[in-house]
């Protein structure tokens, strides 16, 4: 007897069964994102499942760490041991009717993150459903997305944002800057002493299952600067030309800055104000008092300057859309990296105080010509332009490539 032998589909089509799409069981559907309460790393999970085409078909997961009180200072212990030691404490405090740290404990109306249940749910809908995808991004998310990875292996994707620092097998793919690699190159060696190089991660060049970008992942993506532009054409279309958009980030560990810094952009500020139409200062969350006070005393009473205080709906996605350029604070990855993925003049204030990686990630802006320094020099009314950046796309693309090689794809 002849064996039974399907028609091969038409090359170039889409809308095919997904007898020809994989199999019945490798179409993916829907994703998980598994996030850690930062903005920064949450949004690179959601800007990636928003390029893949998922965004209405997602799950949101969270895993908590307790906050308030002496946790703050317990961030760099692995989650299960911080809830154990928080879990001992209330109970201590209990005993001896002592108040309870104050604060949020973590907990939300987000489903927090269960490897076990997750995996679960991929097994149990496999057949129904097809596999799922799993993004998580951040420190604390490398647990839970490694596990469900080892607990469902046949049924589920993963990818792992950010250098999960050792055992990068444990993910279909991860997703990490080139500057986290900064540690492998000849002149980080040489700032390490030579017993704590074995310390220091990564240790081995990326492997295949790695995708390197130039900066984070972000949802800026020209949709959502099309919609942005339109929801916030009324306030921001009528300002006078070119537009500067100053964001202020703060100081990090390996980026420290204070007062001085402030002091420096605002003096700058005023000496570039004459080719500016209008100027929009943003702050970050991390941005201190004692930063954004000078800027404020400084330009508050500037018929030319805006600063938003922090109240109603923030304006950053507006602010991408409508500005004629930018500048930003060298400490925030993410805002640079969203500012350059328009292709606008982006300038850079504070580099210098970048150490270690990031001084790296700042050096690989100026050499790729996506960003400039921001001087007393600068002519806003100059406009210069580079390729922009595409690194959240480009990892998109490599997500899809490596799911074809396991006979898997994404319907959107």
């Amino acid at each position: 007897m002849r064996p039974i032998r399907l028609p091969e589909p038409p090359s170039g089509l889409s809308g095919l069964p997904e007898i020809f799409e994989g199999g019945l069981y490798g179409v993916i559907k829907r994703a998980v994102v598994i996030g850690n309460g930062f903005a920064g790393s949450e949004n690179q999970s959601i800007g990636l499942v928003r390029a893949l085409g998922l965004s209405g078909r997602k799950s949101f997961y969270r895993v908590c760490r307790p906050r308030g009180g002496f946790n703050e200072w317990l961030h760099w212990l692995p989650v299960s041991m911080h809830r154990k030691l928080d879990h001992v404490v209330r109970r201590i405090r209990r005993n001896r009717v002592l108040p309870l740290p104050l604060g949020n404990n973590g907990l939300s109306d987000i489903l927090e993150a269960d490897a076990k249940q997750i995996a679960n749910m991929a097994r149990e809908t496999f057949d129904k459903d097809g596999p799922l995808l799993v993004v998580a991004s951040g420190r604390d998310t490398i647990s839970v997305a490694s596990s469900i990875k080892r607990l469902a292996p046949d049924n589920v994707f993963v990818v792992q944002i950010q250098h999960p620092r050792s055992d990068l097998n444990r993910f279909d793919l991860v997703v990490t800057p080139r500057h986290d690699y900064y540690p492998l190159t000849p002149h980080a060696q040489e700032q390490i002493p030579w017993f704590l190089r074995r310390w220091i991660t990564p240790r081995e060049p990326p492997g295949k299952n790695v995708v390197l970008t130039v900066g984070a992942l972000h949802q800026a993506d020209s949709a959502a600067l099309r919609s942005a532009a339109s929801a916030w054409h009324d306030e921001l279309a009528p300002l006078p030309k070119p537009l500067l958009v100053v964001n202020v980030g703060g100081p990090s560990s390996n980026c420290q800055y204070g007062v001085d810094l402030a002091k420096q952009l605002a003096s700058i500020l005023q000496d570039v104000l004459w080719s500016c139409g209008s100027v929009r200062i943003s702050f970050s969350r991390r941005t201190p008092e004692k930063v954004s006070k000078i800027l404020v005393r400084e330009f508050s009473t500037n018929s030319k300057v805006y600063i938003w205080d922090g109240k109603g709906t923030n304006p950053h996605m507006g602010h991408l859309a409508w500005a004629d350029a930018f500048v930003i604070t060298a400490d925030s990855v993410s805002m640079l990296s969203e500012a350059c993925s328009t292709g606008k003049p982006v300038y850079v204030i504070g580099a210098g105080h970048c150490t270690w990686k990031f001084a790296d990630f700042q050096k690989s802006l100026q050499e790729r010509g996506v960003v400039r320094p921001f001087t007393s020099k600068v002519d806003i009314s100059s406009s210069w332009s580079y390729p922009p950046l595409n690194d959240t796309a480009e990892a998109a693309n490599r997500v899809n490539m490596a799911l074809a090689e396991r006979g898997w794809n994404i319907r959107t």
